[in-house]
């Protein structure tokens, strides 16, 4: 639309308010401007009044501005100024320095407009598109790397935006402005951009490119809020797209690095307004709801007694009843996280954060109505069916709300009827190739190398099996499972024959989940145990499991309990094992949800993201490696902590610890998290799963070659190692560069001893002296953001989709014999197996969920690719050759993983019925399919 259809839509919209609600707006929104608007049917005239010191002013044919409502004023103003047109578009140099001559620049400003937008919105739109054209909107002062010897300070030229550019694409929503400047001769080439809003809300800025010096544009990458100078009177400080380490800073941008850093630490008080851009740490208590319900307390986590992982700080006011707590902000009013890392409303509209939002504010509520009247157990495996096959009726008027976001998720079928709404999922994929697969001890092996948790099996590497935990609390350390049991299974191989050959396994679940026993078990609806899990690696290249251990720990009215379970030959012996692997399994479940993916990966990458912020300047080459790496991880871990991990959410309703759920990640925290052993060959190194090889890629040889999480998983890590080491070897080609970056020493303290307060003073901390030291703390982020992330997240519902085969918590203890109960299951041993399941109602909510936060984007940002809005994201050619190159080489890795999964000798990818493991695919289509890594943790 051109300035004139611009200005009679405006005046159209005007003519339509009463005089006195447009004045209140424009002193709400504008507070700089005032005055009365009228328009004349020819020669249109505006008369305003613009803050003293303005010079605004248009040619003939345009929108007139008036600096007083003295005519003469104007005629003043019309002689004083220095008017421009350059292809139809009114442009005005403010310069202070125009006398002296120069060189004439301009600034070209993209700036994002909301998709969608109310009425008021639209009108209010209009009017800051007409303020910015006539240069009162936003201002912008160039600063040049050179020192200005009169200030002392780099030199600077300052101008309002002005002027309407033609539309740069066919996308209605981001329009261009341009600013133009007289800069002196020896100006030197500008290194940063002060923007000052003066809009009364604030504006999403894209990018700003200087044409006009002789080393051609300079780009100046934003994809930024800016904030209402009401809000904050702070201008905002734009670099451009030139790395620079803090030694190498240009003198004239110094102070502008250290101001900037400085501005985004804040002070560490107050509460944190939607605007913000504050980086600050907090303990996790905000978990809990004391005011609420004294049953909705919960530990303070990040404490000396419950270690933890620090958040992103917020500093809402303290509860009421525990002044150690803070006060929720309860779904659907957001919690604050620093203002970039809210999701862009692009995102919103079509991805995770509106599925997740939908998902929590209204699907969720709405199965609960509907199925919480009855909830009951499923009484048959067609039960399960009919929830892929037939679906159920939710009846509730907030469903509507739903049809907003058309890509809640294509496993979840929502068909409208009747004043009503059918509810449908997609058959998952561990049952679409062969729905009895589950049931199969060789399916239970394989998941544990080519699921949705693969990090937890290791090798059993010494034998009787002893516990760690204290004698005197939790009874003997022996295991039950003794030498002659094992020895049963291995049809005449000795268990010392068994480990010398690497041919025993194990998946420990003892240790961890004993010290919580009696408290699971205390809840409602829960029966749980603590599980050790052998599998034996036969010679025909198969993992199969030999015998199961479930243990209760010792207490007042008991001694505890120890039984094994083997798989056996009689249709009673089956069953019982059957129920043992689904005790396994949710076991596993539990542990995969809140220790491998929440600790280890979204917990632990949002203390990387604080420090990065805060210690890494925006022109600080490691900053720009890492920032598509920690984009919306902020924000989608604080609806976690609002709807999912909180006191009462899903996490706590529908898996076997519930309440104690987050004490159990602490404790994991405290006992097994170190950050040298979140490398992915460290950790198969440390499992016992490779062991150390010079000779073969990453230095390690896998026990099980057939371990599709691990062989794939090294091409990634490996992928992501090569770029990582060139990156960081382009900058620091010096000796002792690394030591001498105040700015990394300074993230990699923080890092330590304040993102994890509670391990500050572990000894296994890597140090970081080299460049080989960076290299590899970078990979083992990066990995963790993305390879890592990927694995763990977005097989939850292809796995867990189909109860029997991953039940997140168990209702029921295993019958024995002389117990009321077995005689029951004797009778009908499925309705006990399917009575130990979840109820609908926990199955369907956690299928929902499952589903959301395994659903791709259509707009998804994937390991090795930029988006168009970090195009111009660094100005060095090399730079851009090594990101190509990684790009290339994910491409040749998606091809190898195609092979593999095509391989007839890899039985755990590959045979009838068996699905492909496509977690490691770097790129997907949108929805859920099970493969894709995204750069980021962004669901």
């Amino acid at each position: 639309m051109d300035r004139k259809g611009v200005l009679h839509l405006l005046l159209f919209k005007l003519q339509s308010l009463e005089r006195g609600i447009f004045s209140f707006q424009v002193r709400a929104h504008f507070p700089a401007i005032s005055g009365d608007i009228w328009s004349l049917e020819t020669g249109v005239f505006w008369q305003t009044r613009v803050s003293s010191g303005s010079k605004v002013s248009c040619t003939p044919g345009s929108i007139r501005a008036v600096i007083s409502n003295d005519d003469k004023a104007l005629e003043q103003s019309n002689k004083e100024a220095s008017n421009k047109e350059v292809n139809g578009t009114v442009l005005s140099s403010s310069s202070d320095k125009l006398g002296r001559g120069g060189i004439d620049v301009r600034a070209v400003i993209t700036i994002r407009k909301k998709m969608k937008e109310k009425i008021n919105e639209k009108i209010e739109d209009q009017w800051e598109y007409f303020i910015n054209g006539i240069g009162r909107g936003i201002s912008i002062q160039l600063v040049s790397e050179e020192i200005d010897p009169e200030t002392n300070s780099g030199k600077s030229v300052k101008a309002f935006v002005r002027g309407w550019l033609p539309k740069p694409s066919n996308n209605e929503h981001i329009i261009e402005y341009a600013a133009d400047f007289t800069v002196p001769f020896d100006f030197g080439n500008p290194g940063a951009v002060l923007v000052t809003n003066l809009h009364g809300k604030e504006v999403y800025l894209m990018e700003i490119v200087v044409h006009g010096f002789d080393a051609g544009p300079i780009f100046f990458p934003a994809n930024t809020w800016i904030h209402s100078c009401k809000d904050n009177p702070d201008c905002r400080i734009i670099f451009r797209n030139q790395a620079y380490l803090p030694s190498q800073t240009p003198p004239g941008i110094k102070d502008l690095r250290r101001e900037d850093l400085l501005s985004l630490r804040g002070n560490g008080k107050g509460e944190r307004k939607p605007h913000d851009r504050i980086y600050d740490y907090a303990l996790y208590n905000d978990l809990g709801n004391p005011d609420k319900d004294e049953e909705l307390a919960r530990p303070v986590l990040g404490s000396e007694k419950w270690p933890y992982p620090w958040r992103c700080r917020t500093g809402r006011p303290p509860t009421k009843k525990d002044p150690n707590c803070e006060t929720r902000v309860e779904k659907p009013h957001p919690v604050y996280v620093p203002r970039d890392e809210t999701f862009e409303e692009i995102k919103q509209n079509t991805v995770s954060i509106g599925r997740l939002k939908a998902l929590l504010h209204n699907l969720i509520p709405a199965i609960a109505a509907t199925l919480s009247s009855s909830d009951i157990s499923f009484t048959c495996f067609s039960d399960i069916d009919k929830l892929y096959n037939d679906g159920f009726i939710l009846k509730s008027d907030e469903l509507n709300e739903i049809d907003q976001y058309p890509f809640l998720g294509n496993v979840m079928k929502q068909v409208l009827s009747v004043g009503e709404r059918l509810l449908k999922y997609e058959i998952p994929t561990v049952i679409k190739r062969d729905r009895f697969a589950w049931l199969r001890d060789s399916e239970f092996a394989r998941q544990t190398l080519a699921g949705v948790n693969p990090v937890n099996i290791e090798i059993l590497k010494e034998f009787p099996i002893l516990s760690k935990l204290d004698p005197a609390v939790y009874g003997p350390p022996e295991s039950a499972l003794t030498k002659e049991l094992i020895e049963q299974e291995l049809h005449g191989m000795s268990v010392e024959k068994a480990i010398e050959e690497n041919r025993l396994f194990i998946l420990q679940y003892h240790d961890m989940l004993l010290p919580f026993m009696e408290k699971m078990n205390s809840l409602p609806g829960r029966k749980a145990y603590a599980s050790r899990t052998v599998f034996f690696y036969d010679r025909a290249g198969m993992l199969r499991p030999i015998a199961i251990e479930l243990s209760l720990p010792p207490s007042p009215s008991s001694p505890g309990e120890k039984r094994v379970y083997t798989h056996g030959h009689d249709a009673t012996t089956h069953w019982i094992w059957k129920l043992a692997k689904a005790h396994v399994c949710s076991n596993d479940a539990g542990v995969h949800q809140l220790v491998n993916h929440w600790l280890r990966t979204h917990a632990c990458m949002e203390t990387y993201i604080i420090a990065t912020h805060r210690q890494l300047s925006a022109m600080h080459p490691i900053y720009m490696l890492l920032h598509p790496h920690m984009r919306y991880t902020l924000e989608i871990n604080a609806l976690a902590r609002q709807s999912l991990i909180n006191g009462g959410g899903i996490i706590e309703a529908c898996f076997s610890p519930g309440k104690y759920s987050m004490e159990i990640s602490s404790a994991a925290y405290q006992n097994m998290w170190r950050f040298d052993m979140e490398a992915l060959p460290a950790d198969l190194i440390r499992r016992g799963m490779a062991v150390e090889d010079p000779s073969m890629p990453c230095g390690v040889r896998l026990v099980i070659e057939d371990y599709p999480y691990a062989s794939d998983g090294l091409l990634i890590w490996s992928a992501i190692k090569e770029y990582v080491e060139s990156y960081v070897d382009h900058f620091y080609s010096e000796p002792n560069s690394v030591t001498s970056d105040i700015e990394i020493q300074a993230w990699w303290n923080e890092i330590k001893n304040k993102g994890h307060f509670n391990k500050r003073s572990e000894l296994w901390w890597p140090k970081l002296n080299t460049k080989e030291d960076l290299s590899g703390i970078l990979t083992t982020m990066i990995w963790i953001a993305s390879g890592q992330h990927a694995a763990l997240n977005f097989g939850q519902y292809p796995f867990g989709g189909y109860v029997p085969n991953r039940p997140t918590l168990m209702r029921k203890p295993i019958p024995q014999e002389n117990e009321h109960e077995y005689e029951k299951f004797i009778q009908n041993p499925q309705h006990t197996f399917l009575s130990s399941l979840p109820t609908r109602l926990q199955s369907t909510k956690v299928m929902a969920a499952q589903d959301t936060l395994s659903t791709h984007s259509p707009d998804e940002e994937y390991l090795g690719q930029l988006s168009h809005l970090h195009s111009h994201w660094i100005n060095d050619h090399e730079v851009v050759e090594l990101s190509n190159r990684f790009s290339a080489r994910l491409e040749e890795i998606e091809g190898i993983i195609h092979l593999r999964n095509k391989d007839v000798r890899l039985k755990n990818r590959s045979g009838a019925g068996v699905p492909p493991y496509e977690l490691f695919l770097p790129t997907s289509g949108p929805g859920v399919t099970g493969r894709g890594i995204p750069n980021s943790i962004s669901i």
